[in-house]
C-alpha cells in the first residue's frame, strides 16, 4: 500500500506511538513500516525491525497511557522524508513535552524514524 509522507507521519504518531491497544498498534506497524525499519530515540537508543519498534512503542505508551499526541504544525515533506512537530500530555491539560519526528520512506513505508525532543512551545 502506498501511503503519502504526511499520512505516514500522522499514523506513526497516532496509530503507533499513540495507540494503547497492542493488536491495533501492531497492525499499524506492519502496514506503515518496512521490514528493515529503524527507530532512533535519544533516550532509549536504536530499535531495529518491526518487533523492536512495537516493543518500544508499547513501553512508551505504558509509561503514560492517558497522554495524547497532538501535531502543532502541518507535516513537512522533502524528497523521501518528512517531519512533524507535536506535543503530548493529558487531554485538557498543558502539554508535558514536545518533539519532532523525522522519517525517511521507501515505497510508501517508513524506513527510519528519528525522534527529537523539543522545548515546549
Amino acid at each position: 500500500m502506498q501511503n503519502s509522507i504526511p499520512t505516514l507521519l500522522r499514523r506513526n504518531l497516532e496509530d503507533v506511538f499513540g495507540e494503547i491497544d497492542p493488536a491495533r498498534r501492531r497492525r499499524a506497524i506492519d502496514d506503515i513500516f518496512t521490514d528493515d525499519c529503524v527507530f532512533y530515540d535519544p533516550n532509549s537508543g536504536v530499535h531495529r525491525g518491526r518487533e523492536a519498534i512495537d516493543r518500544i512503542a508499547g513501553v512508551i505508551k505504558a509509561s503514560h497511557p492517558d497522554f495524547r499526541y497532538q501535531p502543532i504544525a502541518e507535516p513537512e515533506v522533502a524528497g523521501d522524508g518528512g517531519r512533524i512537530r507535536w506535543v503530548s500530555g493529558r487531554p485538557g491539560e498543558a502539554p508535558a513535552y514536545a518533539g519532532t519526528d523525522f522519517i525517511v520512506t521507501r515505497d510508501g513505508r517508513i524506513v527510519a524514524v528519528y525522534l527529537f525532543f523539543d522545548e515546549l512551545p
